[in-house]
Parts: C-alpha cells; sequence; structure tokens
C-alpha cells in the first residue's frame, strides 16, 4: 500500500483559476489540473492508494468553505484535512466543527496564511487541536513564492511543538531548503513527523538519507506535495535510499495508517 499524505486540489469550479495563480507564483508547472478528479487519475498512473488532501484557509472569509469542500471530498481513496486561519474570530469554534466533520487533522501553511509559527497569539489554537486529538501539517521551510524570512524555519518549528500534546509533521523534510538545521534542531524528538513532500531533486539525497537515520523511519511519511510533484518522482528518490523492506514499507504506509487510524 502507498499513502501520499501531502496532496492538494480544489473544487471543480475554482480549480483552473487557483492553479494559474500558483503555478505563475511559484514558476512551478502542475501534474495535474487540479481537480479531485486529476488527483484521481495521477493517484491510479503512479500507484498510489490512498491521499491526504490538505486544504489552506488563507483568509477568515473562505475558512467555512474551505472545511466544507474538504469534507465534501472524503472517500476510500481521499483523507480531506480541514484548515483554520489563525486570525479568524471563529477558529477556536471551527476547529471544533473540523473534528465533528469528521476529519483527521489541520494543515497550516505559515507563508500564505501570514504568520509565525512560535507566535504566543498560537497557543490557544495548538492548545485546541492537541485537546481535540487532531493533527497538525505544517508547511515548513523555505517557499517557492516566497522570500526570506521565513515563517516557520526548523528554529521555530522547535519552538512551537511546546504548546502541542497530539502528533505535529513538518512537511518537506522538516524543512524545505534548510536540511542542516533540521538535522541539528528537529531530529529525534517524539511525535514529531517528518513528511517527503517535493523532496525529489530538492532536497539532496545526503541529506534525505542523514534525516533517515537521525529521525528515525517510524517517523517518516510518504508524501509528494501533488500537482507539484507527481508520486512517481518521490517514489523514486525513496527507492534509493537505504533502507530495508521492512522501513520502507514503514514509511510507504505503515506509519501513516498508524497516525490516521486505518
Amino acid at each position: 500500500m502507498v499513502i501520499d499524505f501531502h496532496t492538494h486540489c480544489f473544487p471543480d469550479k475554482i480549480a483552473e483559476r487557483a492553479m494559474a495563480h500558483l503555478s505563475h507564483e511559484s514558476g512551478l508547472i502542475p501534474y495535474t489540473d487540479g481537480t479531485v478528479s486529476g488527483l484521481k487519475s495521477l493517484m491510479q498512473q503512479d500507484g498510489v492508494d490512498i491521499s491526504c488532501v490538505l486544504s489552506i484557509a488563507t483568509n477568515s472569509h473562505q475558512q467555512t468553505s474551505v472545511n466544507n469542500f474538504a469534507a465534501s471530498i472524503a472517500c476510500d481513496e481521499i483523507v480531506p484535512f480541514g484548515s483554520v486561519c489563525p486570525d479568524a474570530e471563529d477558529a477556536i469554534e471551527e476547529l471544533e466543527r473540523i473534528q465533528s466533520l469528521g476529519m483527521k487533522g489541520v494543515k497550516f501553511h505559515p507563508e500564505y496564511q501570514a504568520f509565525f509559527i512560535d507566535d504566543e497569539k498560537m497557543k490557544p489554537i495548538y492548545k485546541k487541536i492537541s485537546e481535540l486529538g487532531l493533527i497538525t501539517v505544517f508547511h515548513a521551510g523555505e517557499d517557492y513564492g516566497y522570500m526570506p524570512p521565513y515563517h516557520a524555519t526548523p528554529e521555530r518549528i522547535y519552538n512551537a511543538l511546546k504548546w502541542f500534546d497530539s502528533p505535529v509533521i513538518a512537511a518537506h523534510w522538516g524543512s524545505q531548503g534548510m536540511g542542516l538545521q533540521t538535522l541539528r534542531h528537529l531530529c529525534g524528538i517524539e511525535h514529531l513527523y517528518f513528511d517527503t513532500a517535493f523532496g525529489y531533486a530538492s532536497t539532496p539525497k545526503p541529506i534525505q538519507q542523514a534525516i533517515l537515520e537521525k529521525h528515525g523511519t517510524d517517523k517518516i511519511l510518504f508524501a509528494s506535495d501533488c500537482p507539484w510533484h507527481a508520486p512517481s518522482q518521490d517514489l523514486f528518490q525513496l527507492s534509493t535510499l537505504a533502507l530495508t523492506d521492512t522501513e520502507r514499507e514503514q514509511i510507504l504506509s505503515g506509519n501513516a495508517r498508524r497516525l490516521l487510524n486505518i
């Protein structure tokens, strides 16, 4: 089984516009059209059984509709995550609604949402997430569409972890483009997971191998960041790393199945 823990898609009526905007801002060519059907088609082509779809509420006005869409696409192949805007007055209540809708967790993108991950204002939100037993996924490190200073560096992730009692996932091998800092500040921390999203040709293979050895394969989740990478790319890179069959199975699905309780 292969579980891709980090993918994105949009409602059909806005997918074309959203993809055009994101592609222009990042300078990246997507591998799908941004729709649910496009994601499922690439999953089938690349041998992915289940994808976690991570939505982002970039402002308080779209928070409800973003989470309604996320909940609506849940099926055997799709595990949706919700999102809250950190500055929304009803962020705490929306977290409760996310749980009531049956979603497994929430996604934050500190660049898109313009907040520092270790800002004191986030403490009540993180505490509520932990109280609800939800999983938190953070975009971590650099972003192709933004200049520094970045809002979720390894040091800031380390600072924020004191407010969590539930699993936290730092995407992009712990922090995109900041592998040495990830090794220094984050590897070995209990209840902190890394996903492999966008690692192919982006996070150097020696950095990936060092993270695997220092952090442990029981806390690594296979992910692609589809539509910005095809799953086959990150699956190929994973196949080149020094892993036993048991370790590879952990990364491809075992760890995700444990976290998602599936």
